[in-house]
């Protein structure tokens, strides 16, 4: 199993903030966490927030050490629900106003079904471990290529050794039974049950290297993966298999986002992002003024894609765009890793300083 060489810079901004014990392969300290729950946190709205989702009208954010807060009034006010875990989360969603997962580190995944207030386990990294091992082992007994079987075999050896100590960083539910869950060196694992059980879907996914997994987006049947140095893989199977696509660029990618007419934009490292209208065949740059990593976007209700750099720089792209990438306003000056459209139309951005409401997108550098 490889070891983090060039580690994307969302990998590392994930981890530093956090203690040690919950990023550095290793480490034995990790179990406390999994078994501690989250702890009341003042002023929480200010901590370090990853993430963002909607529950129907219901705003919520998740980040370090188990938070997750909760607002019921489009971003005005934040209280903190009850977490059975205290690692770091990194990516929240919602299929209704119910039903919702959250992932983080040492391989932790969590499931709501009362709209974030309550939580429970249904994963955690030794777990999933143990499943790619399983996967591996039976694949192996039928392997055409022998030499790559028993590789697969052995990384998985390792990671049960190594324990509950790799994150998951991205996860895509298309209802409340099917989603897919991707993280460190490769992980990726699929539950057809809202996840009661999970399968292993490394051994299906193109990923030689065993990049870092990133982001996913899915188009009906059509999926995509974006990771660490370019790596870009497509599904045309509904998820059951992935093959590499060509990537027209060697740095780490860090969001995927469709746009209403099917286009597919992809951002990452240095302020780096381009866009597809071939299903992923094909990618042209979309220029951006300043070289800042791309770190989310989401899709608006008018269709349109919202980008948002570590700077706080929001972009737009939609189908009238094509290939440009229009300024909303002045960068927020500070680090964002989300960025959400809340129910009545304003925007949510989360980051290391916390929280906080554009009220008005077209002029949110003035807020």
């Amino acid at each position: 199993m490889n070891r983090i060489s060039q580690a994307g810079a969302l990998f590392l901004a994930l981890c530093l903030p956090f203690a040690a014990s919950e990023c550095l392969a290793g480490t034995t300290a990790v179990g406390a966490p999994l078994s501690t729950p989250a702890m009341a946190v003042p002023a929480a709205q200010k901590s370090v927030l990853i993430d963002l989702a909607r529950a129907g009208t219901r705003l919520v954010a998740v980040g370090e050490r188990g938070l997750v807060l909760l607002s019921d009034d489009n971003g005005q006010s934040w209280r903190q629900a009850s977490v059975p875990v205290s690692v770091s989360l990194t990516a929240v969603q919602f299929v209704d106003a119910q039903k919702g997962w959250a992932v983080g580190h040492a391989g932790v995944v969590l499931a709501t079904r009362d709209g974030g207030e309550h939580w429970t386990v249904q994963l955690d990294g030794l777990r999933a471990a143990q499943l790619e091992l399983a996967a591996a082992t039976v694949d192996q007994a039928n392997a055409v290529y022998p030499d790559e079987a028993l590789a697969r075999v052995q990384n998985a050896e390792r990671l049960v050794a190594d324990g509950a100590d790799k994150p998951f960083l991205a996860l895509e539910f298309i209802d409340a039974q099917r989603g897919l869950i991707v993280g460190a060196y490769g992980l990726a694992l699929w539950t057809a049950d809202g996840g009661a059980t999970w399968q292993s879907l490394m051994g299906h996914i193109a990923n030689p290297n065993g990049m870092h997994l990133y982001a996913i987006s899915h188009q009906g049947t059509r999926w995509f993966l974006a990771g660490e140095q370019g790596y870009l893989a497509r599904s045309d199977d509904d998820a059951a298999s992935f093959k590499q696509l060509e990537s027209p660029y060697e740095g780490s990618f860090f969001t995927l986002q469709s746009r209403a007419d099917g286009a597919l934009l992809v951002g990452g490292l240095r302020g780096n992002a381009f866009v597809s209208n071939d299903g992923g065949e094909s990618f042209q740059r979309l220029p951006v003024p300043m070289p800042i990593s791309f770190n989310d976007a989401t899709r608006l209700a008018g269709g349109q894609v919202l980008l948002v750099n570590q700077g706080g720089g929001l972009f737009l792209n939609g189908e009238q765009a094509g290939t440009a990438l229009l300024p909303l306003g002045k960068p927020l000056g500070k680090p964002v890793s989300s960025v959400i459209e809340a129910a009545d139309g304003s925007l949510i951005v989360a980051g290391f300083t916390g929280l906080q409401r554009l009220a008005q997108p077209s002029t949110a550098a003035s807020e």
